[in-house]
């Protein structure tokens, strides 16, 4: 994907297809917009989001050539301001050398962590992270519970682009145009993917209809851009 801000920015992934949109960095096209999408980061500032269970962002965090970062530890996990229920949600993130970060989804702040209850799609150096010798933990997984595929990462270091697809509890996720989940929350399939993962005695994991997305701070940098959601 293009690095450079004056280049054309993400490509959208639909189901079954690819369409390109020609668009600036961290702006919607004039199709984006007719069809409902809306800007979550703007490049310039973190509004509409905030620290877990705190009201702004810690310094930890900055905003480089119109990209969040987690310039260093301790800048603590960012979570929406909004929640959502049904809903499209494209970003695009690039991870340091040996980096492990995450996106979650049906957040709340009832629990201790932004994990406590939320599932995560994980965000991976594949290649060095310490966190790579099981393949639920690669990057674009669903975090303990389903395994990506290969072909769907890029290194560190690159640009890569998550679509998370949440509608009428169907939990879809592609990562750089391949499908790395498809599975409806609260069926017995899903059921059995806890049961069989870190989260089987989590009160409350994934039982939220409604939640906050979020981005963590597991100490490493990372970048994310192109933020966008579409209700569903």
């Amino acid at each position: 994907m293009m690095k450079a801000l004056t280049t054309i920015a993400a490509t959208i992934y639909l189901a079954g297809t690819t369409t390109v949109q020609a668009a600036q960095d961290n702006t919607l096209t004039a199709e984006e917009s007719a069809a409902g999408w809306q800007l979550l980061f703007d490049g310039q500032s973190f509004t509409g989001w905030r620290n877990y269970r705190e009201k702004q962002v810690g310094d930890g965090w900055t905003i480089e050539e119109g990209a969040m970062k987690l310039a260093k530890a301790g800048g603590g996990d960012l979570i929406s301001d909004k929640t959502w229920e049904n809903f499209d949600f494209l970003i695009d993130w690039k991870i340091s050398e040996a980096g492990n970060s995450g996106i979650f989804i049906l957040a709340d702040e009832t629990g201790k962590y932004i994990y406590s209850h939320a599932p995560e799609i994980q965000i991976l150096d594949n290649e060095k992270a310490h966190d790579n010798k099981t393949d639920t933990h690669l990057a674009g997984s669903l975090y303990d519970m389903v395994a990506v595929h290969s072909s769907a990462s890029k290194p560190a270091g690159e640009w890569n682009t998550t679509r998370i697809k949440l509608n009428d509890n169907l939990l879809q996720v592609w990562q750089n145009g391949v499908m790395t989940t498809n599975v409806v929350i609260g069926t017995s399939t899903w059921k059995n993917l806890v049961a069989a993962s870190k989260f089987a005695d989590w009160e409350g994991f994934a039982a939220n209809s409604s939640g906050h997305l979020g981005l963590q701070d597991h100490g490493n940098t990372v970048w994310f851009k192109n933020i966008k959601i579409k209700e569903l």
